[in-house]
């Protein structure tokens, strides 16, 4: 029996998704676990698995925005006929709805008022317009998109089934608006239009920016830090990943979190909701933008483990096969920028998450020891905190311990 692909929902409050290619064309075989087709989301862009293996009968949504829910493609046994759907999803997201017929009388009078004001080649595309009654029908992602690029929904026609507006009408509109309003430029500019990724992470940073943050610094001595990372290399067995100091501050600060743990926690409105276990995300910069995928219990992990763990995330992330999975669940994140010679800088926050840390890079500096000047491997590290879950005394605490541990590992391992 034909059964119907349904658009699944990857992650919490997902409610919709674009389809960028199928991996199966119609009428070929395909097999439960294999990978059906691609889904971008406002997150990640990941391959989808089959549910159930059969023959691709149908492919609903060739490409484009579709709801989670909606159908998508139906599979089933070879010359089984394809069943009926009633949720639109037949028709191709790139199809516009055709608008209702009018009586003759009425289309005519509607033609020639739209002749007077309208020129001839925005007539072409015929979009049903919202109801009398003022209320705008649009996908979800579509609406999040007006919100974010200050589009009227109001003003637009939706391209989608019955006249519902989905996300590339309201990207053509924002495209097109500064376009008109623009004065002559002396050179053309170039135009790239914001990826689901990139949408998503000017929306998040926006929010973390209207939380009241506060900042602490420290400088740690990384002697220890770089002699034990030396022992560690020197007994990792051939072909293993090669550990760093980025992976031994992971673990430091797994440590740290779980014995102050205002810091490892989501602030969630009117409660604060703090975790037991350090899951750690670590931000990569991305081809398609910045990602942070997360690292579970880090406390547990060997600096070793955490190496592999942190070698996979990182090459999947560069490579844009993340998985949703993830990047969700961390409780805090550290963000390194040490390797391109940012010696320091403040990392903003990564909601609903309370706290982030600032790495620098490992530095040749003089400090005074025993009242005597020496040069010692320093690093910078610069906390943010969101003082509405977080106080001063406790993120000082943290960070203190943090540096103790960078200044003699042994205290957390």
């Amino acid at each position: 029996m034909a059964s119907e692909v349904k658009l699944p929902r990857l992650g919490q409050g997902m409610e919709a998704g674009t389809i960028v290619k199928w991996l199966k064309s119609e009428g070929e075989p395909v097999e439960k676990g294999e990978p059906l087709y691609e889904l971008d989301t406002d997150k990640v862009t990941q391959e989808v698995e089959a549910d159930f293996s059969g023959v691709v009968l149908k492919i609903a949504v060739q490409q484009g925005e579709a709801s989670v829910g909606q159908t998508i493609a139906v599979i089933g046994e070879q010359g089984e006929e394809v069943p009926s759907t009633d949720d639109g999803a037949a028709q191709s997201a790139e199809k516009p709805a055709r608008a209702p017929k009018r009586d003759a009388e009425r289309e005519e009078g509607r033609r020639a008022s739209v002749a007077e004001d309208v020129a001839p080649e925005e007539q072409v595309t015929e979009v049903k317009r919202r109801p009398s009654d003022g209320r705008v029908k649009a996908s979800p992602l579509a609406r999040r998109i007006a919100r974010e690029r200050g589009v009227d929904l109001l003003a637009l026609g939706g391209t989608g089934p019955e006249g519902r507006i989905v996300a590339e009408d309201v990207e053509r509109a924002a495209a097109s608006a500064p376009a008109a309003a623009a004065p002559a430029a002396a050179a053309e500019a170039e135009v790239e239009q914001l990826t689901s990724i990139r949408r998503t992470i000017a929306r998040r940073l926006t929010q973390a920016w209207e939380a009241p943050v506060f900042q602490l610094g420290v400088t740690a001595d990384m002697s220890r830090a770089l002699a034990l990372r030396e022992q560690l290399l020197a007994r990792q067995p051939e072909g293993a990943v090669r550990p760093t100091v980025s992976d031994l501050l992971t673990k430091l600060c797994g440590v740290a979190l779980v014995r102050h743990p205002a810091l490892n926690a989501h602030f969630a409105g009117d409660e604060i909701r703090r975790f037991p276990s350090a899951s750690i995300g670590l931000a990569v910069a991305a081809e398609r933008g910045l990602v942070v995928p997360v690292i579970n219990e880090c406390e547990r992990k060997s600096v070793a483990e955490i190496a592999a763990a942190r070698h996979d995330v990182v090459e999947r992330a560069r490579a844009g096969k993340l998985q949703q999975a993830d990047l969700e669940g961390g409780t805090f994140t550290i963000s390194n920028l040490g390797m391109f010679g940012v010696e320091r800088f403040v990392a903003v926050l990564n909601p609903p998450q309370v706290a982030i840390l600032a790495v620098g890079s490992i530095e040749e500096r003089p400090v005074v020891e025993d009242g005597a000047l020496v040069i010692r491997p320093t690093m910078e590290l610069t906390l943010t905190c969101d003082h509405r879950a977080v106080d001063g005394g406790p993120a000082a605490e943290f960070l203190r311990d943090v540096k103790a541990f960078a200044e003699l590992p042994g205290l957390a391992l």
